[in-house]
């Protein structure tokens, strides 16, 4: 069983930071892609920051020059820094990953974890 853990968010003020990781569990052969997305109430869920296996990058245009998304293969870890946050940077973020285990290739979530960013 393939699990995914967020851990980092919380509340904090507008221009402050905060650093999401995600740890991915599990009978794990390989893991591709990893990234995040976010969600905020009424709105649709949509893609934050992702990295390949080899370290190439995209974000979305909102957080670009903010955020930053990292890698720790070895821990199958995915980090995302955030700085100089916003409140519309309130969301529950989610992390993802594509895995293989066990002979077979799925994409996995995590439970999300809130981030708020008060004003």
């Amino acid at each position: 069983q393939v699990q995914l853990v967020e851990s980092g968010g919380g509340l904090v003020q507008a221009g402050g930071s905060l650093r999401l990781s995600c740890a991915a569990s599990g009978r794990i052969f390989s893991i591709d892609a990893m990234g995040w997305y976010r969600q905020a109430p009424g709105k649709q869920r949509e893609l934050v920051a992702r990295i390949t296996s080899s370290g190439t990058t995209n974000y979305a245009d909102s957080v670009k020059g903010r955020f930053t998304i990292s890698r720790a293969n070895a821990q199958n870890t995915v980090y995302l820094q955030m700085n100089s946050l916003k409140p519309e940077d309130t969301a529950v973020y989610y992390c993802t990953a594509d895995i293989e285990a066990l002979a077979t290739y799925n994409n996995y979530w995590g439970q999300g974890t809130q981030v708020t960013v008060s004003s």
